[in-house]
């Protein structure tokens, strides 16, 4: 269900019935790029809307491509590594694509101004369809590096599978780190068109870090260890200990990675465990916080029903956050090992108990007894915040939706939405359970690709490996 989402929210000309299986979804943004002379055709809708943002793209494909990579033989058992593959291989031909030069990345696709004044389905599109990138003038350090993370993790997945494609990954990721590291300004500040959105709150210092992690764990090139070494203070990488993992603030991904380093039990020099093992106490903190283990006030609040909460919009990308990150430790812990947290030691067990118990909320152990995740049990949102799954599928009535007419016609209506969007995880219920299924409370019933990305790995996770 969850990797059938990213087919729903595919931008671009679609392939043929058995690589899609979507069947309302139609061809769309066909002339992305075309103003600028770039073919900027394909990638993924991020949300309800059709601005393809790159930052959030980005690191969906990074999750996506940790999912696998920490769990393909599950996803193999389960029977769903090709579609898998597909999943995070729309993103990387997209970004190959948007990497038209060393350093210049095509980071959006049109304007979310115009996009939001529209309700109609993406096969319809008339808003405005500009193009924005970073450069060496306009530099982005937050989305060169993503991407760059996103393509050294797909790296590793493609291997054993597609060497070329892998290579292929590999030189962009080094191409566009080395851009961002070495042209650094904040995304948001050389695009304005991102700062209503997706602007970046914790700067450009976890993804730099984030991105020579993938990057090390893909290549094995020392280099990219001795960055990580090098920049931990600099970057806060070490110094910052935050209770939330999200597109925006990876801090808690990339200190958890640092850690996976020094667990290994690798040859290191003694500069850099003592490095690492700063990563792992923020590692722990991250952890400890969610699991309700640090001192008084240094926790992330829980519901009464007990979903971890970080805030309202959106809630429940931070759950899959967390439930990933939490699932992953837990691997990387031996049998005996403990997590230690100021309030006690916590065991390999109760790390994947608090992942599982977030996974069983979201799929409708919950007082409203709603599915978040959409198509799963018979309680879940009718009434995704989502343009092609709220109008008539294009199939059906290709009769043109326009802006106004979409919003009077479709976004306005009272029933259920015509199109289930199977796999979608929607924001999710308020810091009380309460949860309002309604298509205008886009707070709690829109649906993000990175609320589904993390999750694949987590499912994966508590599959159980027959």
């Amino acid at each position: 269900m969850s990797l059938l989402y990213f087919e729903a929210q595919r931008s671009g000309h679609l392939p043929y019935h058995h690589h899609h299986r979507i069947l309302w979804r139609g061809h769309s943004g066909l002339t992305d790029g075309l103003e600028q002379g770039v073919d900027l055709v394909g990638g993924y809708y991020d949300a309800g809307d059709h601005v393809k943002f790159g930052l959030p793209m980005a690191f969906t494909i990074t999750m996506l491509s940790w999912s696998v990579a920490e769990y393909v033989d599950r996803i193999t058992a389960a029977g769903e590594l090709e579609h898998a593959l597909q999943a995070i291989k729309w993103g990387t031909d997209y970004f190959i694509k948007a990497h038209t030069h060393p350093h210049v990345l095509w980071a959006q696709v049109g304007n979310s101004g115009s996009d939001h004044y529209c309700w109609q389905r993406p096969e319809d599109m008339t808003t405005s369809r500009q193009a924005y990138k970073v450069d060496e003038e306009r530099p982005g350090s937050e989305v060169a590096a993503e991407t760059a993370a996103a393509m050294a993790a797909a790296s590793i997945v493609f291997r054993d599978v597609n060497a070329h494609y892998c290579h292929v990954l590999l030189h962009h990721a080094q191409e566009l780190f080395e851009f961002a590291d070495k042209y650094r300004r904040r995304y948001d500040e050389s695009i304005e068109a991102v700062r209503d959105y997706y602007p970046s709150m914790s700067g450009y210092g976890d993804e730099l870090l984030w991105a020579a992690l993938w990057l090390h764990r893909a290549s094995g090139r020392e280099e990219y260890l001795d960055y990580v070494i090098r920049n931990a203070e600099e970057l806060n990488g070490t110094r910052w200990a935050i209770s939330e993992f999200s597109w925006d603030i990876k801090y808690a991904g990339v200190q958890i990675l640092a850690s996976k380093l020094l667990m290994e039990k690798r040859q290191l020099n003694e500069d850099q465990v003592r490095v690492l093992e700063q990563y792992m106490s923020k590692a722990q903190y991250y952890l400890c916080s969610c699991l309700n283990m640090n001192q008084a006030g240094d926790n992330v609040y829980r519901t009464p029903a007990g979903l971890l909460f970080v805030r309202y919009w959106n809630n429940m990308q931070y759950v899959a956050g967390a439930a990933f990150l939490l699932a992953v430790y837990s691997d990387y812990l031996d049998d005996d090992e403990a997590l230690h947290c100021p309030m006690g030691p916590v065991s390999r067990e109760e790390l994947i108990g608090l992942t599982k118990a977030q996974a069983d909320y979201l799929l409708g152990s919950n007082p409203a007894g709603v599915s978040y995740l959409v198509g799963h049990g018979s309680e879940f949102p009718r009434r995704v915040h989502h343009r092609a799954a709220s109008s008539v599928a294009y199939k059906e009535d290709k009769a043109f939706i326009g802006c106004a007419q979409g919003y009077d016609d479709w976004y306005g209506r009272r029933g259920q939405n015509p199109n289930v969007i199977v796999g979608a995880i929607v924001g999710g219920p308020d810091k009380m359970d309460a949860f309002s299924d309604e298509r205008g409370n886009y707070m709690q019933t829109e649906a993000c690709t990175y609320n589904t990305a993390p999750m694949v790995g987590v499912f994966a996770r508590l599959t159980p490996l027959r």
